[in-house]
């Protein structure tokens, strides 16, 4: 049995609509045809579309991480005695 959407699903826009390199937003992460889109995506698009967006935001955590680690590491091996 498929739930009954009451409210649309807001844009998950934060006014920061920068691009990547890659072509996502640098605010909500969606790609140009989601954003261009958004208003005639059905809600279990929409939905789809955020699951995305999460996992490509999880992603740029990731590689932040491994960035940080990584400039840590290349530091300290300057003062290898």
């Amino acid at each position: 049995m498929q739930q009954i959407e009451i409210f649309d699903i807001p844009s998950p826009c934060k006014s920061i609509c920068l691009v990547n390199n890659r072509g996502y937003c640098k605010g909500c992460y969606r790609s140009r045809d989601e954003r261009f889109t958004w208003n005639s995506l059905t809600n279990s698009e929409k939905k789809k579309v955020l699951s995305l967006c999460q996992q490509r935001y999880k992603r740029y955590l990731q590689k932040q991480q491994q960035n940080t680690v990584f400039n840590s590491t290349t530091e300290q091996r300057g003062f290898d005695f």
